[in-house]
């Protein structure tokens, strides 16, 4: 039986829940993105966050805080199939408990390590790199990352801006992070195309772009090593490399 879930983190964790109280998932797929076959039965499984609470305080609680960030990164991650890396790391995890993230190299612990690996070093690349530009006293961001690192930036900005507004808009996802008055939330279906800056923000940016050229050691440049820093697809959205 394949289990199809609303995409979110906790529906995910509720296809676990039935897998082991219900019905031994086949596979477990995101809804929208589900290719229907007559030869696999499938069924939609309805988000319970009750549910997905037990399987959560289980994973910490029978394997490790480690394995449950993991997991986690890994769902954030733009992993192929994911959802099944997930659910075979976790039956395996099940069965060895606290000595699982001990089998790195095992071909049930590897794909989530290397996914949760590369959304941590994607988050904090962008914590050096993402550019907020001025737009009439709110602080706004845009940015397309590989993986769905929104949530987990926008938890370190509200912290160093703590007293700012901001936005943070992942284009690739359509999505932003709004933060105010010391709170903050991520809305859904977000479609901003363009942005007009004020002519105190465009003088900053020339200046910015003016520093970042004057400041290079024509001499000394490594174009290589420029590229392992900040990546040719992230640049559209740093106003030096406009």
């Amino acid at each position: 039986m394949d289990y199809l879930y609303d995409g979110t983190f906790e529906g995910l964790l509720t296809c676990i829940y039935y897998h082991y109280k219900n019905e031994a998932a086949s596979g477990i797929y995101e809804i929208s993105k589900y290719q229907h076959s007559m030869l696999n039965e499938s069924k939609v499984i309805e988000t319970d966050i009750s549910k997905a609470s037990i399987v959560s305080e289980s994973i910490v609680k029978k394997i490790s805080r480690e394995a449950y960030v993991d997991i986690y990164y890994c769902y954030l991650s733009f992993l192929e199939n994911k959802e099944n890396y997930i659910l075979d790391f976790l039956v395996f995890a099940f069965k060895y408990g606290k000595n699982t993230m001990n089998f790195y190299t095992h071909d049930k612990v590897l794909p989530i390590k290397e996914a949760s690996l590369k959304v941590t070093r994607e988050v904090h690349r962008f914590l050096g790199i993402l550019r907020f530009s001025d737009i009439d006293g709110i602080l706004f961001a845009k940015f397309s990352p590989d993986n769905d690192v929104l949530l987990l930036v926008v938890d370190h900005f509200a912290d160093r801006y703590r007293f700012e507004k901001f936005l943070i808009y992942d284009e690739k996802r359509k999505k932003a992070a709004i933060y105010a008055d010391e709170t903050w939330e991520i809305k859904e279906n977000i479609n901003i195309e363009s942005i007009e800056y004020s002519e105190d923000e465009a003088m900053i940016q020339g200046l910015w772009k003016q520093y970042f050229t004057d400041m290079a050691i024509k001499e000394r440049k490594n174009f290589n090593l420029q590229f392992q820093f900040v990546p040719a697809r992230y640049r559209k959205n740093m106003s030096e490399f406009k």
